[in-house]
């Protein structure tokens, strides 16, 4: 593919940043933060080298769930601001060179919603088969709940009907019956109305628990109708998100196993997601920290299903949620927990944990920049969340989920320089201990040039003139080290070389590069070193917890 067309799929070489407005920046001092302070640290995020800005739920809510509750599909919560705030958001944005996509929640809404208030009071409210109800007593479900301690069954008693509502998270969070047209009509609806304010594009949550359960959705008849694939309902999605706007995208939360991954994509055709986080290599890359064997990563890499030319895989060391490692055996599982949650309260359901990356390796700085280095280097787009440019800990005295949400740390003042508010009125209270403001802060990272926030800016500037990583061909280059990962991506006669040391102690690896004949045909991308280029191989001594990054051959797609 042609390098004057890489623009019409921005995706597949943005660097995604995921933040969450309430705790960003506060610009009135009560407490929350608010579009207008996000409006402030735009030009911030520009520096970093940010290119696309994903936004956590801002619609009105209840806030039972951290704001996926929703109330309004339209609106914007007014905590937070308004539709013009929001607006302007998005135009500095854009002058600034970045896009800005949004949560997507189609799966459920808050049990205060309108639509729910009024299905809830009578079965015959022009609502009810916007929801999945059953009239008998369901089985026992409490192996289907997504939260064990929270929930007993994914079905809840409505006295006022004598029925039963579906709901996969939180009993306060029913299920939306997308097999019902009306629904998907809704959901249309509201994706045309963000992309005409300006968004670029949507992260869909909870993709599969709305497509598994088609069979369920629809069930008592009404106004549902199953489609004969449930699939058809994500291909409605995204042809009327590609009518209504040719270079939006749409990036799936989608945790199933490799055999199904392809379909969520919308197999040979690539019509239906256009993007979709890769959790199956994120777990195996916290194996492979924990065992310092690169094996388990190597091998997911491997597995990956060959998708569509205009699709993309997201990788990702952290988000907003648990750290789910549901993925991996139960033996696999507690060697990650041992080295990096052994404590009951760092981990979550028996399946994840509650933790940013700085506070499991320890804050070792050879380890932390060794795990960025190798994820933003693997084939795919690379995703951040917010503070992992400083290196920000979590505090696990918070329930749940919201350990990592705490907020963003800009100084070392008062409440990290976060709100001008009294610490009792925060939305949330900012981390303390070694990982607090007074040790972890935008403001004293960015005069230092030895520091996280200067390496990810370093880092960034790096893997956004390497479009060989998002647009290339994937090889795992073999080696005599276990402990060492080196791949290849290559695009248009160039290609990126990246080696990975994940164990302790220095090595030396020997890599063919049999389309080598001269030595200044490798480039060093991070001018490090203990290189010794020759014709035909690649002699690379690492330290422990090392990595390099080479450009093979040509001159990149940037001239890099």
């Amino acid at each position: 593919m042609r390098t004057t067309r890489t623009s019409d799929l921005w995706w597949k070489s943005s660097v995604i940043y995921c933040l969450d407005v309430e705790t960003f920046l506060d610009s009135d001092g009560d407490g929350t933060g608010d579009l207008a302070g996000l409006a402030q640290r735009i030009d911030y995020l520009a520096q970093l080298g940010i290119n696309c800005l994903w936004l956590m739920p801002f619609y009105p809510s209840p806030d039972r769930d951290d704001g996926y509750d929703i109330t309004d599909f339209y609106g914007v919560d007014a905590r937070l601001g308004n539709h013009g705030q929001l607006v302007e958001v998005v135009r500095t944005a854009h002058d600034r060179g970045m896009r800005v996509i949004a949560d997507l929640i189609i799966n459920h809404t808050s049990d205060q919603h309108p639509w729910f208030r009024s299905a809830r009071r009578s079965r015959n409210s022009r609502y009810r088969d916007y929801y999945v109800w059953r009239d008998t007593e369901p089985p026992d479900t409490s192996g289907e709940v997504v939260f064990p301690d929270q929930e007993e069954s994914i079905w809840e008693r409505e006295e006022r009907t004598e029925s039963w509502y579906l709901h996969h998270f939180y009993r306060h969070q029913p299920d939306l019956n997308v097999a019902n047209p009306l629904v998907r009509e809704e959901i249309l609806r509201v994706i045309g109305f963000w992309l005409e304010l300006g968004i670029d594009g949507f992260r869909v949550d909870a993709v599969p628990f709305f497509i598994k359960d088609a069979e369920t959705l629809g069930a008592d008849g009404g106004e549902s109708a199953v489609p004969d694939d449930p699939h058809q309902i994500l291909k409605e999605i995204r042809a009327f998100l590609t009518r209504r706007k040719g270079s939006a995208m749409m990036l799936g939360e989608v945790n199933v196993a490799r055999a199904e991954q392809l379909e969520y994509f919308g197999g040979d055709d690539g019509d239906e997601l256009t993007m979709m986080f890769d959790f199956i290599a994120m777990q195996a890359l916290y194996l492979s920290l924990a065992r310092g064997d690169a094996t388990p990563l190597a091998e997911a890499l491997e597995d990956r299903p060959p998708i569509h030319p205009t699709c993309q895989w997201a990788n990702f060391l952290r988000n907003h949620d648990e750290l789910t490692l549901d993925k991996l055996t139960g033996e696999e599982r507690q060697e990650v927990f041992a080295a990096f949650g052994p404590e009951p309260q760092m981990q979550l359901y028996g399946r994840g944990l509650k933790r940013r990356l700085p506070t499991m390796l320890s804050g070792d700085p050879r380890r932390l920049r060794m795990a960025y280095s190798l994820m933003f280097s693997l084939p795919g787009t690379p995703t951040i969340y917010y503070g992992e440019e400083i290196g920000m800990g979590e505090d696990l005295a918070v329930e749940g989920r919201m350990a990592v949400r705490t907020p963003m740390q800009w100084t070392d003042g008062h409440n990290g320089g976060f709100s001008a508010a009294s610490p009792g009125r925060l939305i949330q209270a900012v981390v303390g201990d070694g990982y607090g403001p007074e040790h972890v802060n935008v403001r004293d990272q960015r005069h230092d040039p030895d520091s996280m926030w200067t390496f990810m800016r370093e880092l960034i500037a790096v893997r956004r003139t390497c479009f060989e990583l998002g647009w290339g061909a994937f090889s795992l280059l073999p080696t005599d080290a276990p402990q060492v990962l080196a791949h290849r991506c290559d695009l248009e006669g160039s290609a990126v070389v990246a080696i990975h040391n994940l164990g302790p102690d220095p090595v030396t690896v020997q890599l063919p590069m049999t389309d080598v004949e001269r030595p200044d045909q490798i480039v060093d991308l991070l001018a490090r070193d203990g290189v010794t280029p020759g014709v035909g191989t690649l002699e690379v001594a690492l330290g422990g917890y090392d990595y390099r990054w080479f450009r093979i051959g040509g001159e990149g797609l940037l001239g890099a």
